[in-house]
């Protein structure tokens, strides 16, 4: 313990030497955010809305769509979102799409597509979930597809209400029919 001795002056050493460390501690913090909003903004490619864009648009990261597309787009193992502005005359295929503007063409989303409120789509749809926000508008068909292993599961089902009815044949076409109208 520090004593005080006659004939000096006392001045407190403590606080010279905690300063310095509570002023190095807080740079460390920025340096760290700054890093994430980096990585961020590396993962997701924007295209703002006065953009236009008339071909094929491919690419291999996600992408913030608000401006316009004609043609197709293929995100195949990545997220497509359609921004508020968005406006899409094009075939689009990505694993998942999320809509909030208009999109006239076939959307093929390999495990989800979204349509929020403010969504106008034309075309038909093929994936394994959506969800339709009320207030959205939607015009075409809907392909719900299933995982892999549901199609062996499907024709296990079939052979076995087969084998009780006796007629495999008349089981498997009303599977492979899929409520398609007779006439």
């Amino acid at each position: 313990m520090w004593k005080s001795t006659p004939g000096t002056e006392s001045k407190p050493i403590s606080t010279p030497t905690t300063t310095p460390s509570m002023g190095s501690t807080p740079p460390p913090r920025p340096s760290i955010d700054p890093v994430r909003s980096k990585e961020f903004a590396s993962e997701m490619a924007h295209i703002g809305k006065s953009v236009l864009i008339r071909g094929e648009l491919s690419g291999s990261e996600d992408l913030y769509l608000d401006g316009e597309v004609e043609g197709n787009i293929s995100l195949l193992e990545h997220n497509l979102t359609i921004g508020p502005n968005g406006r899409i005359r094009a075939n689009v295929t990505a694993k998942d799409v999320v809509v909030h503007g208009k999109v006239d063409g076939n959307i093929q989303g390999y495990e989800r597509v979204e349509l929020k409120k403010s969504a106008v789509l034309t075309g038909d749809v093929s994936t394994q979930r959506i969800v339709i926000e009320d207030g959205a508008f939607f015009k075409g068909a809907i392909d719900i597809r299933k995982e892999g292993r549901s199609e062996s599961k499907r024709e296990m089902a079939a052979a076995a209400a087969a084998g009780h009815s006796g007629g495999m044949s008349a089981q498997r076409s009303l599977v492979e029919t899929k409520f398609e109208p007779k006439g």
